[in-house]
């Protein structure tokens, strides 16, 4: 990957503490540097001869179909169903004519919400309102457009509901004109318009006249359950093409003369190309090149087979400069960290010191090993380079980035790159990054003609950026009554959220953003990690690391590893209290109702015996983000197989747009948290991981997944993101199961094979 130069990359920054502090005032210097910026932006959308612009986010036909634009990348979780699913409620639409379109790249549709939280840092919080303000602008100003950590409801529910009523309030408007009566009289019904007599008229023929109406400065929503699709178990949008096979992914693109591209990129590491085999390459039917950069090769052929058969036989040599990883060295530099001077206490509340001396303590330790992405899909993206700029075809979790980085690449302008931003087969937050859409417009530029960059399983293995691995040191001391009254975690782990965004933002090669981060400690990399209970005195400190494996953005990020340290500890307290898991975390949940309804639900509907040895039963709790879940699974060990019988999980998600979407994504999450905990790892061994056949890693199939219900607790809150909510519980309740199937505590992830 090319690296950017460093104008480039000080553009892509971000918000810095000068930034911010200019002129001698933080809230001078905001004033000072960003208001004189645009304040206002227009849709960047194109219009078919039949179609009108109505919104950012909506366009209508002539024939009233409504083309919603989504600025999320669907990844499987739905988003392109459940958008359109509030505009179209508020307009009132007729759901059969509704589809979708992928929004360009605009300061509209930036993710001020993810933005936050992964931006915020110790000086933003202290400027409080003005630091929230300041990254929100530089979002919006840089058209941070991103798509995870389950934001895009939350981020974009209001914008859509808000787009759906204007939408129909200027169709009322423009129907009453044509009738000469009130708009106020107007409504809209499964798309069409009428004064609630005998008049009656289609949205698309009113649709060109609406545009001419000015909103009113406060937009009245639609009132009343007749007819509405919010709450309603649509089919999602885009099932009927992916099921015949018409829905386009990144190895679908087809264009005239395109060839295609095989890569190799070397160790983990800083690795650079120090030889291959041409001529044994050469006589491979169907090759047409081989192109090389500093830190990888890239076969092309007229076919993918072809052009990665030739990589084979090439068998390329690189110089890895500096340690190799390993899974030993992986272990070592954890361990290490914890004697470091990097640590931070990041969370704190009351005093530890006089609860803990001279007392008796539980101590234990923890340890994840790091969990790949292992999407269905591998890394891909296809690029066409004309004289007036260059055209790419990716799945992107950040789009505004991606066409940023290629532009730099390219030595073009972001406005000569055209970025057609494609659904994933998966990701898991792999797509986060976007070094393919690089790869592919380089060896494009090189061939003169279209080509299709396809990663191999094995290169998708060896270049993912993974979750974290991550060691925990837990300490609590027990109260008389068996409620907790101290509480210490330690973690050490490299922190993914810092790396990803210094790749993609900055244009920091892998492990340069590994080292750069490496003793950064930061609340990104221990969310979660805050006691969910009622614990008086309690501290999270953070020691952070770089063990040589750089690690990125993932499904549920920091809390994948954080809900299976608390929650299994809060399990061994429990034991060690003498009282029954579910009580025992009850008790320290009154000021927690919501949660605490998901424990005692999860319980009932799973039969819940208390945790008696012999039943198989554990269970475990989380939250993020205002959501609230509980788990309970039946598990067993048969010799070294792990089974999962039953799986029970009570949610509280708030009021969400399509519950049956809901209730698939939190399935979704189950199933990758018991992948998580049962495998998704691979040893590292000499810069290189030890397998990369999924039928190797021990990965969940069907056989393996046992009856599951979901249960969504109703609720009047505001929805919340799903997707990210379910995965981190899985781990910590299996680990809780197997404890009163074996009477043994299993400490490690995986779960199979450790002690």
């Amino acid at each position: 990957m090319a690296r950017l130069p460093r104008k480039q990359s000080d553009r892509n920054r971000g918000i810095s503490r000068r930034t911010l502090l200019v002129g001698g005032g933080a809230g001078a210097g905001l004033l000072i540097a960003w208001g004189v910026w645009p304040r206002s932006y227009k849709p960047n959308l194109n219009a078919g001869p039949d179609e009108t612009i109505v919104n950012a986010f909506l366009k209508i036909d002539r024939s009233g179909q409504v083309i919603v634009v989504v600025p999320q990348t669907e990844m499987g979780q739905g988003v392109t169903t459940i958008l359109p699913q509030i505009l179209a409620d508020e307009l009132g639409a007729d759901w059969r004519t509704v589809a979708v379109q992928s929004a360009p790249v605009s300061p509209l549709y930036a993710n001020t919400l993810l933005a936050r939280q992964w931006l915020a840092s110790d000086w933003t919080r202290l400027l409080g309102g003005a630091g929230d303000w300041a990254i929100g602008q530089y979002a919006t100003r840089s058209a941070l457009m991103l798509t995870g950590g389950g934001t895009s409801v939350p981020m974009f529910h209001d914008a859509y509901r808000d787009a759906g009523a204007a939408a129909r309030i200027l169709l009322c408007k423009a129907a009453g004109a044509r009738w000469n009566i009130p708009w106020e009289s107007c409504d809209i019904q499964e798309g069409i318009i009428s004064d609630g007599g005998d008049r009656r008229m289609k949205i698309g023929d009113a649709v060109r006249d609406s545009v001419n109406f000015d909103l009113p400065d406060i937009l009245p929503l639609r009132q009343g359950q007749d007819g509405r699709l919010t709450g309603q178990d649509l089919p999602r949008l885009d099932t009927p093409s992916k099921i015949d096979g018409s829905h386009n992914f990144a190895a679908d693109i087809r264009l005239p003369d395109m060839v295609y591209a095989s890569i190799r990129q070397g160790p983990i590491g800083d690795a650079v190309l120090a030889g291959l085999d041409e001529r044994s390459a050469s006589g491979v039917t169907g090759f047409l090149k081989l192109v090389r950069r500093e830190r990888w090769i890239a076969a092309v052929a007229s076919n993918w087979w072809a052009a990665n058969k030739v990589l084979d036989l090439a068998d390329p040599v690189f110089t890895l400069r500096g340690r190799m990883v390993s899974s030993d060295s992986i272990g070592e530099a954890l361990e290490n960290a914890f004697a470091g001077s990097a640590g931070r206490r990041l969370y704190s509340q009351g005093d530890l010191a006089p609860v803990f001396e001279g007392a008796t303590i539980l101590a234990s330790e923890y340890q994840v090993e790091a969990g790949l992405h292992l999407a269905l899909e591998p890394m891909g993206a296809t690029a066409r380079l004309t004289d007036s700029g260059a055209e790419v075809w990716m799945a992107t979790q950040a789009p505004g980035l991606a066409r940023a980085a290629i532009a730099d690449a390219l030595g073009l302008s972001t406005d000569a790159v055209t970025l057609y931003p494609l659904h994933a087969g998966g990701s898991f937050g792999r797509r986060m990054d976007w070094e393919a859409g690089v790869q592919a417009a380089l060896i494009a530029r090189e061939m003169g003609r279209p080509v299709q960059l396809t990663w191999s399983r094995l290169e998708d293995v060896i270049q993912d950026r993974p979750s974290p691995p991550a060691h925990a040191r837990m300490a609590a001391r027990l109260g008389r009554n068996g409620t907790v009254q101290g509480w210490l975690a330690k973690v050490a782990t490299p922190c993914a959220m810092t790396q990803s965004w210094a790749r993609i933002a900055e244009g920091k090669l892998p492990y340069e953003a590994a080292e750069g981060a490496a003793d950064k400690a930061t609340r990104l990399a221990v969310a979660g990690m805050a006691p969910l209970y009622a614990i008086p005195n309690w501290a999270v400190d953070h020691y952070p690391t770089d063990v040589g494996l750089p690690v990125g953005f993932t499904r549920s990020n920091a809390h994948l590893h954080s809900a299976f340290f608390t929650e299994s500890f809060i399990d061994e307290l429990a034991h060690l209290a003498k009282m029954e898991a579910t009580s025992f975390r009850i008790q320290m949940l009154g000021g927690n109702p919501r949660l605490a309804h998901c424990l005692s639900t999860a319980a009932a509907m799973g039969g819940w015996q208390g945790g008696i040895p012999g039943s198989g039963q554990g269970i475990a709790t989380h939250m993020m983000d205002g959501a609230y879940a509980a788990v309970m699974v039946e598990a067993a060990m048969r010799g070294d197989k792990l089974s999962v019988n039953r799986i029970i999980a009570a949610v509280d998600v708030g009021d969400q747009v399509n519950p049956d979407i809901a209730r698939q994504q939190v399935e979704s999450g189950l199933v990758y948290g018991l992948a998580y905990a049962m495998g998704a790892s691979v040893p590292y061994e000499r810069g290189f991981p030890t397998r990369a056949i999924l039928g190797r890693m021990n990965l969940p199939r069907l056989a393996d997944v046992g009856e599951v219900t979901v249960e969504l607790i109703r609720s009047t809150a505001a929805p919340t993101g799903v997707s990210d909510l379910a995965a981190p519980l899985m781990a910590p309740a299996i680990a809780n199961a197997l404890y009163t199937w074996t009477g043994q505590r299993l400490r490690s992830l995986p779960l199979v094979g450790s002690a």
